[in-house]
């Protein structure tokens, strides 16, 4: 654990994180915690959480917001567990392995079709298929079996109701590897690329969808994050890094 908390969304939320080196919530984590914004009475999970870093992102965001944080790491729910009472922020901390069979999901307390939105950022690599990191908890969080994602995003799908929307942040490059797991599973898929620089390929992906929805699929304007100096941030997205919603919203 961090010794002090770090500030996010611009001192909205106070975080304890792991030490450096490990897995810590940063800039992804701010724009999928404004990716949906959930309704008054809304149910909100946050699936892979670690720290609660997403879900209680939008909790303080949206007061009133009661989100479960799912995440199989005893030591990551515990700081969850944490952050959740340093905020003051009435959340369920789920402790489950996302990949686990339906039956286990259920018996650890996630319900088919009982949440309104899921805001999920999936490990970003397949085993055997990078170089993982020499910290044991940063690769787990990073590293997917074979076929991860599309069971990864079936477990999503599973909790979540029908018409229910699905959040998620991934590589730019595993695009199409997201809309295959998607596929026959949502609609109205909204696509929003966010690129280091204005003239750098995209990094990253956001994307929104609706389970069983048969609306068209779009692609939204990108998120620049830096300009000249890749250590300041865009207007836009240092507006995102203090808790503004979207400059198109």
């Amino acid at each position: 654990m961090s010794p002090e908390p770090d500030a996010f969304l611009g001192g909205i939320l106070r975080l304890h994180q792991p030490p450096r080196g490990a897995h810590r919530a940063g800039t992804d984590a701010v724009l999928l915690a404004r990716l949906l914004a959930p309704a008054p009475g809304d149910r909100l999970c946050d699936v892979g959480a670690g720290t609660g870093a997403v879900g209680l992102a939008c909790a303080a965001l949206h007061p009133g917001t009661r989100p479960t944080l799912v995440e199989r790491d005893p030591e990551l729910a515990a700081l969850a567990r944490a952050n959740a009472a340093l905020n003051g922020i009435d959340a369920s901390v789920i402790e489950a392995d996302v990949l686990a069979s339906g039956a286990e999901r259920r018996a650890a307390g996630l319900e088919p079709d009982s949440f309104d939105l899921v805001l999920t950022n999936p490990p970003f690599f397949t085993a055997g298929r990078h170089r993982p990191s020499p910290h044991a908890g940063k690769a787990t969080a990073h590293t997917f079996p074979e076929d991860g994602l599309d069971l990864w995003i079936r477990a999503c799908t599973a909790i979540l109701r029908p018409g229910g929307r699905l959040g998620l942040i991934h590589r730019a490059d595993a695009l199409p590897a997201c809309l295959d797991a998607l596929k026959g599973r949502y609609g109205g898929i909204a696509v929003r690329p966010v690129q280091a620089r204005a003239e750098a390929p995209a990094i990253r992906v956001l994307i929104a969808a609706t389970r069983g929805s048969r609306a068209a699929l779009s692609l939204l304007p990108p998120l620049v994050l830096h300009g000249p100096d890749p250590k300041i941030f865009t207007p836009e997205a240092e507006a995102l890094h203090r808790g503004a919603p979207w400059p198109s919203a």
